[in-house]
């Protein structure tokens, strides 16, 4: 369990989508604290989830070969299926994208309306958080609080809550390994409020400067979480059904 919930993490806290926002939300007036607001919801998310599992199991791990317990393996092989689809479609996207300049000048063909919008769905997300933390100037905090809550990806959330499925909570390890699930999940947003706590100037610079690099390398990243998180929640999974 503990690894299966730190590779989660570490693939939500690499995702380029939230930090994007986040550093939107911090370059906007009251930064500082709209950023606080935006990590304290983006954390409320994985208590509420964590918590309302371990009510469901009673803090008790299912049994493996119980009709609960391989329910909930074939959730995760449903997500971990899914992330492997995902991967594969925004490839795809990116490779008609990178193809397209080379075919500029023949006449568009008949396929052609329906890649321009696939390619507008796949991007959709990110164009959404781009246009609500760019008006989040003038707004309060809670606004913030709400955009960390509509950039959370939801689909690791929901495979480190079939995750959570398997812990025993009369362990105090298994508080301590959810802990770090929540810190390391957080990670990158923490220590980019941190920077701009101590160096707020020259933290929105920098900050906005890596927000224009990850814009530029963003359907890559998400590409390669998606297929290396998702890969391995399939095998694992199948693994586990299988044994």
């Amino acid at each position: 369990m503990v690894l299966d919930l730190m590779l989660i993490a570490l693939a939500i806290t690499l995702d380029p989508l939230p930090l994007m926002a986040f550093a939107l939300v911090v370059s906007s007036a009251r930064g500082v604290w709209k950023g606080l607001a935006f990590i304290l919801a983006w954390l409320a998310c994985f208590v509420a989830v964590i918590a309302a599992v371990l009510l469901l199991t009673g803090g008790e791990p299912l049994p493996p070969r119980s009709p609960p317990g391989v329910a909930g393996l074939a959730v995760k092989l449903a997500i971990g299926i899914g992330l492997v689809f995902y991967g594969l479609h925004r490839r795809r996207l990116m490779r008609e994208g990178a193809a397209a300049p080379a075919g500029a000048a023949a006449p568009p063909g008949p396929d052609a309306p329906e890649e321009g919008a696939a390619e507008e769905a796949a991007n959709r997300a990110a164009d959404r958080a781009d246009e609500v933390a760019e008006g989040l100037d003038g707004s309060s905090v809670w606004a913030s609080a709400g955009l960390a809550v509509l950039v959370q990806p939801w689909g690791m959330v929901a495979a480190g809550a079939t995750t959570v499925l398997e812990a025993d909570t009369s362990h105090a390890s298994t508080f301590a390994a959810l802990f770090g699930f929540c810190l390391l999940a957080t990670a990158s947003l923490l220590a980019a409020e941190l920077y701009l706590v101590f160096a707020p100037e020259r933290a929105q610079a920098r900050l906005l400067r890596l927000r224009g690099w990850l814009k530029g390398h963003a359907q890559q990243a998400i590409v390669v979480i998606c297929l290396v998180l998702g890969l391995y929640l399939t095998g694992k999974s199948l693994y586990q059904l299988s044994g």
